[in-house]
């Protein structure tokens, strides 16, 4: 073969090694442990609902995938797919909430309805509801 040959052929493997290397570095990534991570903005569930429903296209461009820190007074607990939880938080709407996606916990007893509770996520978006994903637990007043 000829050297030009070769040299493209190994300039080819080393791009495609390199492809399935990265491709497998973030096929395989987990998300950052909130609780070490700096938040963006702290707030309450309320402002941060208020803050939606007032002008939901500039609060997506603030907000959505950035880290959050929110308070707010416990709603409602449900388990849902994967044992994942949903926390979600009061606020001064009757139809909207903010809702924090926790990764499966095994004692849900100590999130109980009507309890004051900090917590850390990544915001996606406002539907009904602001959603924060990837949620970790700060502090819990009770």
């Amino acid at each position: 073969m000829k050297s030009y040959v070769k040299y493209s052929l190994f300039v080819v493997f080393f791009i495609a090694l390199a492809g399935i290397l990265a491709g497998l570095y973030y096929y395989n990534l987990q998300p950052g442990d909130l609780q070490k991570v700096k938040p963006d903005f702290v707030m309450t569930s309320a402002e941060l609902l208020k803050a939606f429903e007032d002008n939901e296209a500039e609060a997506n461009t603030r907000f959505v995938k950035k880290i959050i820190e929110v308070s707010g007074i416990i709603e409602s607990v449900k388990t849902v797919e994967n044992n994942a939880l949903n926390i979600s938080l009061k606020t001064e709407s009757d139809l909207s909430s903010v809702i924090c996606t926790l990764p499966p916990v095994t004692d849900t007893s100590e999130f109980i309805p009507g309890y004051w509770i900090t917590l850390r996520g990544e915001c996606s978006g406002f539907l009904m509801d602001v959603l924060l994903n990837n949620c970790t637990v700060i502090t819990e007043n009770r």
